[in-house]
């Protein structure tokens, strides 16, 4: 570029003068500052506890107040609850909006890259709620990865079973309810009466005592039990694991404050059918007493929503919205809204973002879980369905509940359906309205059609 028409081109002004950027590794980090605040303007720091302590207190004494840094894994934890702590202004931003120019590519460079679009403002921070809603977060994504552990056990004990030919799970709906558990315990204590067996079921199982002992009839070899107790012990010890974890998540829960709206009863449910705890919940506590506490409302009224999915709006979002300027922004940052690519004036793609948000899924599988309900999110669901397909129909079903969960949150009023009825109603008014004002320039006339039922 000749060298007027360089001097001639306008810079992008500078918003935070006072700013670096980090880019993080797993064995060291690079760490780039105004070039008129040191002699050094990059510098590299191992990630030792004591050498991320030593990069803050370098950051200090360049004058930086705000620091932008990639979300790179859980590297990037570390230093920014240091940062934090020191009273800086952190923004932790996703990798793909602060991709490199093509070219040489080095740490030095990428550091440099962020610290330069986050002073001329091209960079925005991701969501991330207070620190004591991060420990419960914490506490219950370990919870899921506890269960998912245990289910590898169970499906172990589902191949001795089925290797001993014990058709247990054809006559019972889980072998880990209370009369699985009893009959697996008979078994490794040396019982072999198929009828003493069938004995140890429930009052409540359907399926009769000759047919339970029927499907225990069958070849009992000494290395299938071998794997049956240990797949067993393995279950129960993190059956063990997942409770202990439930009674530190009650602790936490209870340190969380208390809604301003919120009363010391549960208010009185709207859904057709009583709430009860699934398989899943915990145990130790209330959890939908706790969540009600906090949130000031009900989430569990809305249906689709059960007590988990409400803990886990709470886990990664918190109590607080106000991140959010409406419920369509609340909806797309959970990736529920379509996105349309055009180009040359020619629709490219139109669908929604891949976006990994726990949130998203949990109203994904709560949307799913609404096609036989008999309310109004049910015919909802059925509509989208015929209309556009399955997925989409559980995507615009989820969309609706992230922006019911949002006013909800927002508004702190309990769920009430008859509003959602009367702005449909309110919807299909002012259609048949606009129809009749174009059927009027065109010199026509609406007449309406009044059909006879019965």
């Amino acid at each position: 570029m000749p060298k007027k028409e360089r001097k001639g081109r306008s810079e992008l002004p500078v918003l935070h003068p006072h700013a670096a950027g980090v880019d993080i590794g797993a064995e060291e980090i690079f760490v780039a500052v105004p070039a008129d605040t040191d002699t050094v303007p990059v510098r590299c720091f191992p990630t030792f506890t004591r050498d991320l302590l030593e990069a803050a207190e370098w950051l200090k004494k360049c004058g930086v107040r705000t620091v932008a840094m990639e979300s790179t894994s859980v590297y990037w934890i570390p230093l920014y609850q240091i940062l934090e702590a020191e009273g800086f202004e952190v923004f932790l931003v996703n990798a793909q909006y602060v991709k490199h120019v093509p070219g040489r590519k080095s740490d030095v460079s990428d550091c440099q890259w962020i610290q330069y679009l986050h002073t001329v403002g091209l960079l925005r921070g991701s969501f991330r709620p207070a620190s004591t809603i991060c420990a419960i977060r914490s506490l219950w994504r370990h919870r899921e990865s506890l269960i998912q552990m245990a289910a590898q056990y169970v499906m172990h004990m589902q191949k001795s079973l089925n290797q001993m030919n014990l058709q247990l799970h054809h006559v019972l709906s889980e072998i880990t309810g209370l009369s699985g558990l009893r009959i697996l315990d008979a078994i490794l204590a040396g019982e072999r009466d198929p009828l003493k067996l069938a004995e140890l079921c429930h009052a409540r199982v359907k399926n009769s005592r000759d047919k339970i002992a029927k499907a225990l009839e069958g070849d009992y070899r000494p290395e299938h039990l071998f794997t049956l107790k240990q797949s067993l012990a393995g279950y129960r010890y993190y059956q063990h694991q997942i409770e202990e974890v439930d009674q530190e998540i009650c602790r936490q829960l209870a340190e969380v404050p208390s809604a301003q709206n919120a009363t010391a009863k549960l208010p009185k449910r709207t859904k057709k059918y009583p709430y009860e705890k699934r398989h899943y919940e915990p145990t130790s506590f209330n959890l939908r007493a706790e969540l009600y506490r906090i949130f000031g409302v009900d989430l569990t009224n809305v249906p689709g929503i059960s007590a988990v999915t409400a803990h886990t709006v709470l886990c990664e979002i918190g109590t607080d919205l106000s991140r959010f300027r409406n419920a369509s922004a609340f909806a797309s940052w959970l990736g529920l809204c379509p996105e349309r690519q055009i180009s040359g004036g020619k629709v490219l793609y139109t669908g929604t973002r891949p976006v990994r948000s726990r949130v998203a899924l949990a109203l994904r599988l709560g949307a799913n879980s609404l096609h036989h309900a008999d309310n109004y999110l049910g015919e909802f669901f059925r509509r989208m369905k015929r209309k556009l397909g399955k997925p989409e129909a559980v995507t615009a079903t989820a969309h609706k509940l992230a922006r019911i969960l949002f006013h909800l949150l927002t508004n702190r009023e309990e769920y009430d359906e008859r509003v959602l009825v009367k702005s449909d109603k309110e919807v299909s008014l002012r259609a048949a309205n606009r129809l009749r004002k174009q059927a009027a320039a065109l010199g026509f006339e609406v007449v309406p059609v009044v059909r006879i039922t019965g």
